[in-house]
């Protein structure tokens, strides 16, 4: 059922591996192993979907293999919830994991070790400066980096760590830093922090360890003892990437220490994120919105986390189908929205069951039918499937329209009932508007038509001009349900840029309607999970939100 990316075209990232597993390659007749490795601090969202495709789909192309990796280095900011999500969101995408669940705890003696042999051959050493003397003695392009502790000797670097390790100091009391080059004009290698103190408890290691290793001392540590052999990731860590193979060149671990043997040299590759309009892709800034309240939770419908665009109708293949379609390249660029809801309409059209649904109803009363009189019209679940299926509508004197298709005055280009004017009501007969009721605030209340037998089965009247069809809903036979309107979260296609991006969450992102008409076949049809009301838009039932009393469902897109 997969909708992999275009791996047979030719991408970057292809040709490299293409090359590495030909003949006179460095992984010529072995299989490649990638990863993706999110740090468990947040839920996943739209920009962690590409990489996931990236990986996982190049691996299973090139017959080899993908880890999911936790990257839980820093305690502080990491939960189980965090972790469990991150596993529902990839699963859910249509993707397994090689063997196991990968965790970078799981490598915390291997680190360690290794730091205490770069203490010992002279690569790292023990610094007492604050965070803020490091920042302000990191220098600039014209002024080398300062460290007074670099010539500290190795065997008070070495003991000081080991005690670092005991527990022994408070937070930020000392670190360890890689010594590489002060003088760098990439900043990332002026003698880069590779341990810091935390007294924090971990997830899984609880209070075993009052030291953690930082991210980029750690991931290519992580990546060499996995057999990782193409460790693909976000442009962001391209200046990064001598740092990672400063890491991969130096780390060696002693087989007499009884450690694992390091198999495999990886390359770090990167490609460019996702960005989106209208959309913020931090998870920090995710975090802040959810903490301040702005929206629901991390699954929010609003949110672009994939619970959230799961909550709200987004199916796995609409997003896979979105994952290749913007392709892979180095190119920095913003996509529009609307190129996702492009792909999540192309697949809900294909799978979405219709149904008529009145968001704000106002009632017409049909003059001239029956009251006793009661009629079954059949309505199309999907008029693109190949096996067409049909549910029944009752149709009777008193009906819902939507609110918005009345007109006492219609303005131009209004094509729906309005006084004297004829509309086609959806599966049923034509029906000409007679008057309306208003009540004592002057809110029309009440709309009265009569109806042309004549023109059931799709019918015209001759010689008169039909403005519109409209859908409807029985007043008789009903179901009532709680909808969710969302339009975009932010008023500004670019809410990271000039200014704090919280300005300009938009108030009006979420509607709640409590008083919507269903047919009565959608009570019976939640199963069928996506629905299109007709011409309004998709909707998911969202068995969260819902109760026994009265159902909700969450607006995937507008038609």
């Amino acid at each position: 059922m997969r909708n992999e990316i275009d791996l047979e075209s030719s991408n970057f990232l292809d040709t490299i591996i293409k090359k590495d597993l030909s003949e006179g390659g460095k992984y010529y007749g072995k299989k490649i192993v990638t990863r993706f490795p999110p740090e468990p601090n947040g839920f996943l969202h739209i920009g962690h979907a590409k990489a996931i495709c990236i990986n996982f789909l190049i691996a299973e192309k090139f017959g080899g293999l993908c880890n999911l990796r936790m990257d839980d280095t820093n305690p502080e900011k990491e939960e189980t919830l965090f972790i469990e999500s991150i596993e529902k969101d990839v699963k859910w995408l249509g993707f397994d994991w090689r063997d196991e669940l990968y965790y970078a705890s799981d490598y915390f003696s291997e680190m360690f070790e290794i730091a205490l042999n770069l203490i010992n051959k002279g690569l790292a050493y023990v610094c007492e400066l604050t965070a803020e003397q490091t920042k302000e003695y990191r220098g600039d392009l014209k002024n080398p980096a300062i460290s007074p502790f670099r010539d500290r000797p190795i065997d008070e670097s070495f003991e000081i760590f080991n005690e670092m390790r005991d527990g022994k100091y408070p937070n930020g009391k000392f670190t360890l830093r890689a010594k590489i080059d002060l003088n760098s004009g990439n900043f990332n290698m002026r003698d880069p922090i590779i341990y810091r103190i935390l007294h924090a408890e971990h997830h899984r290691t609880g209070k075993k360890w009052p030291i953690y290793p930082t991210y980029d001392f750690a991931h290519p540590i992580e990546d060499m003892l996995e057999g990782i052999t193409h460790s693909l990731c976000s442009l962001e860590f391209e200046d990064h990437r001598p740092l990672y193979n400063w890491v991969v060149e130096n780390a060696k671990i002693d087989k007499d220490k009884g450690l694992h043997e390091i198999l495999s040299r990886p390359d770090q590759i990167e490609f460019a994120r996702l960005n989106m309009d209208y959309t913020v892709m931090s998870k920090r800034k995710l975090k802040k919105l959810v903490e301040e309240k702005v929206v629901d939770g991390w699954d929010d419908p609003r949110m672009p986390t994939l619970s959230g665009l799961r909550r709200r109708g987004y199916t796995p293949e609409a997003i896979r189908n979105f994952c290749s379609k913007i392709g892979i390249s180095k190119a920095v660029g913003v996509i529009e929205t609307s190129f996702l809801e492009v792909c999540i309409k192309n697949d809900l059209n294909k799978r979405a069951t219709r149904v008529m649904v009145v968001i704000d109803p106002l009632e017409l009363v049909i003059e001239n039918y029956p009251e006793s009189r009661e009629e079954e019209f059949e309505i199309c679940n999907n008029p693109t499937s190949d096996n067409k299926k049909f549910h029944k509508a009752v149709f009777t004197k008193k009906i819902f329209i939507e609110r918005t298709d009345f007109e006492i005055i219609p303005k131009k280009d209004f094509y729906r009932l309005s006084l004297d004017s004829i509309v086609r009501l959806k599966s049923a007969y034509c029906v000409k508007c007679t008057g309306f009721e208003k009540n004592k605030k002057g809110e029309i209340v009440r709309v009265f038509c009569i109806y042309y037998p004549e023109t059931l089965g799709g019918k015209n009247l001759i010689n008169i001009k039909v403005k519109g069809t409209i859908h409807w809903v029985s007043s008789k036979y009903f179901t009532n349900i709680n909808v969710n309107i969302y339009d975009k979260l932010f008023l500004s296609p670019r809410p990271e840029s000039d200014g704090n991006f919280m300005d300009k969450v938009n108030p009006d992102s979420l509607k709640f309607y409590d008083n919507c008409k269903a047919e009565l076949f959608l009570k019976d049809a939640v199963d069928m999970k996506h629905f299109q009301f007709m011409r309004v838009g998709y909707f998911v039932f969202d068995k969260f939100k819902s109760s026994n009393d009265k159902m909700m469902f969450n607006q995937t897109i507008k038609l």
